[in-house]
């Protein structure tokens, strides 16, 4: 007996130990999405009555549009996912009505550096134009790449063509689809009308496709190949605030609403992805807001006088595009947090890597303890 007994001792000691007591394997996703110009104006507002009522913006269209300032609550009624499910269950900085704050840092006040500010985590004022030149920066995407934990794990996907570069696709050799591009898989059904579709479809911008294709792409990727770190660029409704279709913005940041709710509802629906995923959500630029015609255009008072010429009868730039909104949402987000951003202490564009890298559980000095700190929306 004293034998068996003593066996049993030494088996249990020899066992491998319990589940609660193994190093549990960091399980942490992102999906980092940005709505390309969309103003903090319709984010926390919703549609300006003003805009609305002008048929030199909306096509004739007001009747059509009256539906969102019908509500109270236009906020809501525009972009009823991240005002009612963000809002509340997430954070969100930059309602400047509310005494919130965010802004961008590099010199610019639009796209590219922008762009570059996001995902480097630090501005770069020689990034001082829109062209598809491939960044000389490193991105956080292309730093988690090169990490065991994350490498063939990131994916990209962008309506604006001009994402390869900015990523720098050739040289991070990151999968970035944009643009126009097809998308490569296992060949499927799905994927082929997709595909078909794409090159069939009417587009009214010759560098940005429509963002229906951006979304549908990253949600066949989320589903066949379960990245770690997914990020999305829409950008329609830049696009067509530059047009001076102010019917078309509202419809598509309210077609942007629907797409990261049913991004966020794939993540709840999965057992990957629920309860380990973080999305943070942002913009590149703020547009402006007086005199009326501004809200079309984004850019410094450097930009005016220089790179962007065509808007030189703006020789102070276009009064704030420099100010932006972020949100974030996922089981470390506090939602009573981001209550320090005043307007006399911004949150910046140049802290979202930080925080990104953070909600992946990973060190965010360890890619450049140079850029901006995370953003003080975690609970620990």
């Amino acid at each position: 007996m004293i034998r068996i007994f003593l066996a049993i001792i030494i088996l249990a000691s020899l066992s491998p130990p319990s589940r609660a007591d193994q190093p549990q394997k960091n399980q942490s996703r992102l999906i980092l999405v940005t709505i390309d110009g969309l103003r903090w104006q319709e984010l926390f507002r919703g549609a300006d009555p003003e805009l609305v009522s002008d048929s030199k913006y909306n096509h004739d269209q007001e009747e059509a549009l009256t539906p969102f300032l019908k509500n109270d609550d236009r906020a809501a009624t525009l972009m009823p996912f991240m005002t009612n499910v963000i809002g509340n269950d997430g954070v969100i900085i930059g309602n400047r009505d509310a005494g919130s704050c965010a802004r961008v840092t590099n010199a610019w006040w639009f796209s590219y550096p922008g762009y570059n500010e996001i995902l480097t985590g630090k501005a770069d004022d020689n990034i001082n134009s829109n062209a598809s030149i491939d960044n000389p920066n490193i991105t956080f995407l292309e730093w988690l790449n090169g990490q065991n934990e994350f490498a063939k794990s990131v994916y990209a996907f962008g309506s604006w063509d001009a994402f390869p570069a900015i990523i720098n696709a050739n040289r991070s050799h990151l999968p970035v689809n944009a643009g126009f591009m097809p998308l490569d898989g296992n060949p499927s059904a799905e994927l082929d009308v997709l595909n078909r579709l794409q090159g069939e479809v009417a587009h009214p911008f010759d560098t940005v496709r429509h963002d229906a294709f951006t979304h549908e792409f990253s949600r066949y990727t989320m589903r066949t190949k379960a990245p770690r770190v997914l990020y999305i660029a829409y950008g329609e409704t830049d696009d067509f605030a530059h047009e001076g279709r102010y019917d078309q913005v509202l419809y598509s940041a309210q077609r942007t609403d629907k797409f990261i709710r049913e991004l966020w509802t794939a993540v709840q629906a999965d057992p990957q992805w629920e309860g380990h995923t973080t999305m943070i959500i942002t913009t590149d630029h703020g547009r402006g807001q007086t005199p009326k015609e501004a809200w079309q255009h984004h850019a410094s008072p450097l930009a005016t006088q220089g790179y962007l010429k065509s808007l030189n009868t703006y020789p102070d730039g276009i009064v704030g595009s420099d100010a932006v909104w972020m949100a974030a949402i996922g089981p470390n987000i506090n939602p009573s947090a981001g209550k320090a951003y005043t307007m006399a202490h911004c949150a910046t564009s140049s802290q979202v890597a930080a925080t990104a890298l953070k909600a992946l559980g990973l060190n965010w000095q360890d890619f450049d303890p140079t850029i901006g700190k995370p953003l003080d929306v975690f609970k620990h």
